[in-house]
């Protein structure tokens, strides 16, 4: 009977202890990575995950509505859509904001002064009017398409050399800061499930592999979609490759690109991460019925902002949290009743 009690005990303290580190947002990183490769949540210990302040959520029914039937149907109908800058990377750390993958771009290794300061003044001009919530997608969108435009044809002007892409990231020390706390966590678990994670991402795409790659966590089950540079055979850039992909176009990129990955047919779980509204076309492509869980990381401008992506996500990730534990425990939860075969 004694053995009962304490066995009971350590389990119980052990779940205490479990639902503390999570509610604690400023916690040992250590500590929290030691958690994360714990066993899978439980329901109360993902809807703790998802109480915290740092998170909203306009309809918590319908959240653990569809986190049931994605556990359901388990990682065998799962797949994971996610942009990258300032989703799968940080807004900022330390004070700073992290470089995107166009920022990368802007070092000394590969473009000159002159390059440099015209590229951070159309980020100036730009970035504004890509977050102003007083502005429809309509209008924004050929102001998106003027930013991207010219700062790929001030890229190709500077004959950018492709064996400089992998030392300019380790100089903007993007392979250490720049993806979130428990990014690991994340790359792994979908890994070691087999269950594919398609980047989706108006950036640029070589830069974004290399990031990854520095991170230790490209893996066979990570596609990406972005705007890739063009080599010629000496290893200079000449062009860009395919149509423009940008913030706010991604439904048809998401419907054009469905072809490519055909595996995908058949995951009807979706887990959806992005930091614009404009993510939320990136499942477009994805056939009905299915179950979607939409993550949005709100970084900016928050207090003018918060209303509509309250009302666009499921689940809304507020500017204070540069962690991935939300999608982390989302993961854990939807993968813990172990592979079924519906769909």
């Amino acid at each position: 009977m004694f053995g009962l009690k304490s066995s009971k005990h350590a389990v119980d303290s052990s779940v205490l202890l479990l639902k503390l580190v999570y509610k604690i947002p400023w916690i040992c990183t250590a500590l929290r990575t030691l958690v994360d490769v714990c066993p899978q949540l439980t329901k109360p210990e993902v809807m703790s995950v998802l109480s915290r302040s740092s998170v909203l959520m306009r309809q918590r029914d319908r959240v653990e509505e569809t986190l049931d039937a994605m556990q359901q149907a388990g990682a065998a109908s799962l797949h994971v859509i996610s942009d990258f800058d300032m989703t799968l990377t940080r807004f900022a750390h330390n004070g700073k904001r992290v470089p995107t993958t166009h920022n990368i771009l802007d070092s000394r290794l590969l473009v000159d002064e002159e390059c440099g300061k015209k590229m951070r003044e159309l980020l100036n001009t730009y970035y504004p009017i890509e977050i102003d919530a007083s502005r429809t997608v309509e209008e924004k969108l050929p102001f998106m398409v003027e930013w991207w435009t010219k700062v790929h044809h001030l890229l190709v002007e500077q004959k950018i050399r492709k064996d400089l892409l992998a030392p300019a990231v380790r100089e903007s020390n993007a392979a250490t800061s720049m993806l979130r706390d428990g990014y690991r966590v994340f790359f792994d678990h979908l890994a070691q499930r087999d269950v594919p994670l398609l980047i989706f991402s108006g950036g640029v795409g070589d830069v974004l592999e290399e990031v990854i790659r520095q991170h230790g966590v490209f893996r066979p089950s990570v596609h990406v979609i972005a705007n890739y540079m063009d080599f010629d055979h000496a290893g200079v850039l000449r062009a860009f490759k395919g149509d423009l992909i940008h913030t706010f176009n991604k439904r048809k990129g998401a419907l054009s690109h469905v072809a490519r990955f055909p595996e995908l047919q058949a995951r009807r779980s979706v887990l959806l991460l992005g930091d614009s509204l404009g993510d939320l076309n990136m499942a477009a492509g994805v056939p009905e019925p299915r179950r979607l869980l939409t993550v949005g990381f709100l970084n900016d401008q928050v207090d003018a902002r918060r209303e509509s992506y309250v009302n666009s996500f499921d689940i809304v990730v507020l500017a204070q949290d540069d962690t991935m534990d939300v999608p982390n425990a989302i993961l854990r939860f939807v993968m813990s009743s172990g592979d079924n075969n519906g769909n």
